[in-house]
């Protein structure tokens, strides 16, 4: 459900670039499918609106906002 709802926000954030099909069905990372720094920022965005979290902006948070998965099991651990 988690992974779901996160690949439709790729999807708005990208304005379609990103697809929630693509971004579910490759283990690529987001930027490497075309998840560019604005569609990022408006990522960020959504996902602490939608999942009340604060992203983490180092380094090391946004190698997690880059991975599908990995975003989603950090998300489901809170």
């Amino acid at each position: 459900m988690i992974r779901q709802r996160l690949a439709a926000l790729v999807e708005e954030s990208s304005d379609g670039e990103v697809t929630a099909r693509e971004a579910m069905a490759s283990g690529l990372p987001l930027s490497a499918l075309g998840l560019t720094s604005i569609a990022r920022m408006r990522l960020i965005d959504a996902v602490e609106a939608e999942f009340g979290v604060e992203v983490d902006l180092s380094e090391e948070g946004l190698a997690v906002l880059d991975d599908l998965d990995l975003l989603a099991a950090r998300l489901s651990d809170r």
